[in-house]
């Protein structure tokens, strides 16, 4: 079976989320800053101009109140994204906006949607399914845990709120669902030590020869060391010396 490489701690886990919600925030600072509205460049249904929104809306947000609501989410959510699926990480991250922005675009009302609560979507969708469908156990407790954590993000998929992109909410829903199907052979795995290797032989382990049959460390003598140590095939060059006589 196809497997992302294991479970690893990598600066891109902390760095890439950090990266991506700091430019959301640069971009609203933009916005205050040099009085500019940005609203009209996201996603605007059925029109060819509103298509600019597919990729530019994640990074707009009307308010202050609107990013922040948006930021802890997206920083948690990519986190693990970037931690347990690293290998695809990317694919849905840039997937992820495109397929569900388009389909924001097909289906939303007359008005411009903007917001990375789309791209949230995906990621809580595909890391809920995800888990479920590969029957890991370490995955199925990240997909609990992300149910514990913003499960009733999934009421707001319907047309509660006035003013609210419910439409949005419900394409990354789908896409990260859809997602989470063609990514289904795609399953991260603990990292393996030499140990639990099948060909793993305990009489080679270099580690192991320092300790004796009840576990007692065996010191290296001088004569093992030097002979360890001895390169092979040494080149000798004697230097003679003869005393000059006055």
């Amino acid at each position: 079976m196809k497997s992302n490489p294991s479970f690893q701690f990598t600066t891109g886990v902390v760095g890439y989320p950090i990266f991506f919600v700091l430019l959301i925030w640069v971009v609203f600072w933009f916005e205050v800053r040099f009085s500019y509205n940005f609203n009209t460049y996201g996603v605007y249904p059925l029109t060819f101009k509103g298509l600019r929104g597919i990729v530019l809306s994640p990074f707009i947000h009307s308010s202050m109140e609107h990013l922040y609501h948006n930021s802890m989410p997206l920083l948690i959510l990519s986190m693990a994204l970037f931690y347990f699926y690293r290998a695809i990480a990317w694919k849905v991250l840039l997937l992820g906006i495109l397929i569900s922005g388009f389909l924001t675009w097909c289906i939303s009302r007359p008005a411009y949607h903007i917001g990375a609560s789309g791209l949230i979507y995906v990621l809580f969708s595909f890391i809920f399914f995800k888990g479920i469908l590969a029957k890991n156990y370490r995955l199925i407790a990240l997909s609990l845990s992300v149910i514990f954590l913003y499960g009733s993000m999934i009421w707001y998929v319907f047309p509660m709120e006035d003013g609210m992109s419910w439409e949005g909410h419900l394409s990354g829903l789908i896409t990260g669902l859809l997602f989470a199907f063609i990514f289904k052979k795609e399953i991260a795995r603990r990292k393996t030590y030499v140990w639990e290797q099948p060909d793993y032989n305990e009489d080679n382990d270099p580690f192991l020869k320092h300790f004796d049959k009840d576990g007692n460390f065996i010191e290296t003598t001088e004569t093992e060391d030097k002979s360890e140590n001895k390169p092979a095939n040494r080149i000798v060059i004697n230097y003679n010396y003869k005393k000059k006589n006055d």
